[in-house]
C-alpha cells in the first residue's frame, strides 16, 4: 500500500452523510480567515459561501457572471465578487494578481467551479472544456495564489472533485476525447485529475503549511449543475437511479444518501476549516470524514444496480499520477502537449 493509500483511513470525525454545514462549523471562528471559492454563488457553492461568511469568513466569490453572481450572494455579510474566466488564462492571472497584490494572506482556496456539457466543447487553445475548467484552469488559478496561500502561513486548498472520478482514470492518450466525445467519461476524468492535484499540491507544498484536499460532496440534484446541463445524466437516467420522481423534483432519501444542499456542502465546509483535518492533507473525504479506499472497477453492470461506490478508486491517488498529471498542466499551460 502506498504512502497516500495507508493515509487513506477515516477519522471516526462523529459527522455522517447527512450533516449539515452549520453542525460542522458549529464553535469554529472564522473571523479575519479570507477565503476565496470558484462558482461560490449557486448551488453547493453558495452554500459553502453562505456557511463560510456565517462563521466570520471574509469570502470572495469568483465568477465569470459577476452580475449573476453579486444577485445571488446579496444580503450575506463579509463577501465580495470578482470576476474570473476559468476557460480564459488571461482572466486567471489577473485575477490572482489582483489577489496578491491586496496584500491579503488566502487562508482558504475552494477550486468548486465546473462544467458539464453534452456535445464536445473546446476552449481557445483547443482543450476539452470540462478538463479545462475543472483543472486547467484551477491549476493555473492555484499556482497564481500560491504567494498568498503561502502567506498565511497555514492555508488549505480543496478541490471539489466527485465519486464520479470512478468513471475513468485520466485519458493520458486522449485528453480531448477526439476519438469521439463521451460527456459521462469527461467529467469523470476531470474529477480524477482534481483528486491528483491535490494529492501532490500537498506532497509538494505540506512544507510551506499548504495542505491539498480533494471531496465527493454527495448527491444533491438542487444544483444549477443540474439545472442548467440536465445534469451528468438524462432525465430518464435520472429517474432509473431514484434521484428525481415523475414530476423531475428531487427525492431525498437517507437510504440512499441523497443530500440537500446544506448537507452536500458539509464536506466542503468540513476540508476548508474542520480541525480534525489539522497535520493531514493530501487525502479525499467523503460525508465529513476521509473515504475509504474502494479498489473494485466499477462495471456497467454495477451501474445498472444502481451499485455506484464513491469512495476512492486508487488510480485517482496514486503518486506516479499524480506527479506526471502536473508536468502535463505545466506543460499544457505553456502551449505544449509534448
Amino acid at each position: 500500500m502506498t504512502k497516500t493509500l495507508e493515509h487513506q483511513q477515516p477519522l471516526g470525525s462523529g459527522f455522517t452523510a447527512f450533516t449539515t454545514t452549520d453542525e460542522v462549523l458549529a464553535g469554529i471562528d472564522l473571523t479575519g480567515k479570507n477565503v476565496i471559492i470558484t462558482g461560490g454563488h449557486s448551488g453547493l457553492g453558495l452554500a459553502s459561501t453562505e456557511a463560510l461568511s456565517k462563521a466570520g469568513a471574509s469570502v470572495t466569490v469568483a465568477a465569470r457572471d459577476t452580475n449573476a453572481a453579486a444577485a445571488a450572494v446579496a444580503g450575506i455579510d463579509g463577501v465580495q465578487v470578482e470576476q474570473l474566466d476559468l476557460l480564459t488564462p488571461q482572466s486567471i492571472d489577473a485575477f490572482a494578481a489582483a489577489y496578491v497584490s491586496s496584500g491579503r494572506p488566502l487562508h482558504v482556496l475552494i477550486n468548486n467551479a465546473t462544467a458539464v456539457s453534452r456535445e464536445l466543447v473546446v476552449d481557445a487553445r483547443g482543450y476539452e472544456a470540462t478538463f479545462a475548467v475543472a483543472y486547467l484552469g484551477h491549476f493555473q488559478l492555484t499556482l497564481g495564489l500560491l504567494p498568498a496561500l503561502r502567506a498565511a502561513r497555514g492555508a488549505r486548498v480543496v478541490n471539489v472533485a466527485s465519486g464520479s472520478h470512478r468513471l475513468t482514470d485520466i485519458r493520458w492518450d486522449d485528453l480531448n476525447f477526439t476519438g469521439g466525445y463521451d460527456s459521462n467519461l469527461a467529467y469523470g476524468q476531470s474529477k480524477t485529475a482534481l483528486i491528483l492535484f491535490a494529492t501532490e499540491l500537498d506532497r509538494r507544498w505540506a512544507t510551506d503549511g499548504i495542505r491539498g484536499y480533494s471531496l465527493h460532496p454527495g448527491i444533491s440534484v438542487a444544483t444549477s449543475l443540474h439545472k442548467e446541463s440536465g445534469s451528468l445524466y438524462d432525465l430518464a437516467q435520472l429517474r432509473a437511479l431514484g434521484l428525481i420522481g415523475g414530476d423531475d423534483q428531487p427525492i431525498i432519501d437517507p437510504e440512499r444518501e441523497k443530500k440537500t444542499p446544506r448537507q452536500a456542502a458539509a464536506t466542503i465546509v468540513f476540508a476548508a476549516a474542520s480541525p480534525l483535518l489539522d497535520g493531514i492533507g493530501g487525502v479525499y473525504l467523503k460525508n465529513c470524514d476521509i473515504a475509504p479506499v474502494d479498489s473494485r472497477p466499477l462495471t456497467p453492470e454495477m451501474l445498472a444496480a444502481g451499485d455506484i461506490s464513491t469512495d476512492l478508486a486508487p488510480y485517482a491517488a496514486d503518486p506516479a499520477s499524480a506527479r506526471r498529471l502536473w508536468a502535463l498542466a505545466e506543460r499544457l499551460l505553456a502551449g505544449s502537449v509534448q
